[in-house]
């Protein structure tokens, strides 16, 4: 999962979007980068780390044009260094190109492999470089049709900005897997992934690029091509439950509402009569948590200090980190917590680990009871279009039963939201969303056989 932006035709290109990536820091902080066009050859600028880090302070002198997109990565394919950052690079018969990837390809490593054994040569392990090797062999002679050929060979999850040629270029593949939203800045397009982006810097947001859309920018305008045969969409429900920010606008849907009408149903599916107060997970448990708080009547009280300068543990690159995290991020408030009969409230759980640990620390704190209550319904599959969940030997639900899970958890009970009551609240039924995280089926599988590539990603992710 990463997080993607652009902007065609602004005198401040490279600032603008360095704006816009700390709106998008939420989605990847293992790296950042951002590529401008000048109108005679791009510029790129990137680093390991924080937006901030890589870019606070800067004059971004060397940045210029008036053509600018910009990432901020967390690794899915390809181990987390600085070959990996985007926006990666191309010079081709097409021109120069640069892209930002949010996504997976299922079929990556087959293409990889593929356009080897015909002498390719591969600067980074990531998956979203296959695209560029595509495009530079398509023999289309209009850049937007060789992108256009090459995107047809693609399989999976692929949200894409680019600059191809002096265009601005977004993608989003046919089952609209990830968000890409168009807005617009004092007469500029604008591509993001979320609106909170948008927000931050007062764009306009247009609205949500459709399902197999393509939206190309240029000195004549915006326009919009549909090159692939129609699919059934199947946006990822999880953005909903864990991965968006809760003032994003997605699918349709704004997240916060959404979050906090899984903990209403979760309340009345998974109730906990003896509990006496509704505690959250900070912080993408709160809404569910008000929710859960607003439908059940019981008081929400505030049993966490988060601290807001450790980033999101589900994202850190290794279980190591996300271990010492937990401790790091939060601390219990016995003040709060001593003595009352709690309701702890979380949006998911995956390997059941920090789960483990925040009940053991809201019990440190004087709890008498801890009934966990999860916004989700359990996970079982791991997800191959972007969501960094480990194999599934690593789920917990994926081989235990309820009660094994809460005894691994150390719960007084424990209670998932139904995948129908989940869906529902999202706006939708489960069939118009993909939630093969949570037992459904894939809607894109991977393909089969062995592929070089793809063992490569998995070693060097471990």
């Amino acid at each position: 999962m990463c997080g993607i932006f652009g902007i065609y035709g602004s005198a401040d290109a490279a600032r603008v979007t360095v704006h816009g990536l700390y709106g998008l820091q939420h989605r990847g902080q293992e790296s950042a980068g951002v590529a401008t066009w000048d109108g005679r050859r791009l510029h790129v600028s990137k680093g390991m780390g924080l937006v901030d880090e890589v870019f606070g302070g800067r004059d971004l002198a060397d940045l210029p044009g008036g053509a600018a997109i910009g990432h901020v990565r967390y690794s899915t394919a390809g181990s987390s260094d600085l070959r990996n950052a985007h926006p990666i690079t191309a010079s081709t018969q097409h021109g120069e190109t640069a892209l930002g990837h949010n996504g997976n390809l299922v079929n990556g490593g087959t293409l990889r492999d593929a356009l080897e054994r015909e002498g390719a040569i591969f600067s980074s392990t990531t998956d979203s470089e296959v695209l560029l090797h595509l495009l530079a062999r398509s023999g289309a002679r209009d850049p937007v049709d060789a992108l256009v050929e090459s995107l047809r060979r693609l399989k999976g999850a692929f949200c894409f900005v680019l600059l191809l040629d002096g265009r601005l270029v977004g993608v989003r593949d046919p089952w609209g897997f990830r968000p890409l939203a168009v807005g617009e800045l004092d007469g500029s397009p604008v591509l993001c992934s979320e609106t909170c982006a948008m927000d931050l810097l007062r764009v306009r947001n247009v609205r949500e690029l459709a399902p197999g859309e393509v939206v190309v920018a240029d000195e004549g305008g915006v326009r919009s091509l549909r090159p692939f045969p129609p699919v059934p969409p199947a946006p990822c429900i999880f953005e909903h439950v864990y991965f968006a920010r809760p003032d994003s606008r997605l699918f349709g849907e704004t997240v916060f509402p959404v979050r906090v009408a899984m903990g209403r149903r979760l309340a009345v599916e998974q109730p906990a009569p003896t509990a006496d107060a509704v505690v959250a997970v900070p912080d993408s448990g709160v809404p569910a948590a008000v929710g859960f708080s607003e439908e059940s009547g019981l008081p929400l009280v505030h049993g966490f200090v988060r601290n807001h300068y450790v980033g999101r543990t589900f994202i850190a690159p290794r279980q190591s980190i996300r271990d010492l995290s937990v401790r790091v991020k939060l601390n219990a408030m016995p003040g709060q917590l001593g003595g009352r009969r709690v309701v702890l409230v979380d949006d998911s759980l995956v390997r059941g680990t920090t789960a483990r640990k925040i009940v053991r620390m809201v019990r440190e704190a004087g709890a008498r009871e801890v009934h966990l209550r999860l916004s989700s319904p359990p996970v079982v599959n791991s997800c191959i279009y972007g969501i960094d969940t480990p194999e599934r030997s690593e789920l917990l639900a994926a081989s235990q039963d309820l009660e094994s899970i809460r005894r691994f958890v150390e719960a007084d009970s424990l209670g998932y939201l139904s995948p129908e009551g989940m869906a529902a609240a999202a706006g939708g039924s489960l069939d118009s969303f993909c939630h093969a995280c949570f037992g459904g089926a894939y809607p894109v599988p991977a393909d089969e056989g062995p592929s070089r590539q793809r063992l490569l990603f998995e070693k060097e992710r471990r």
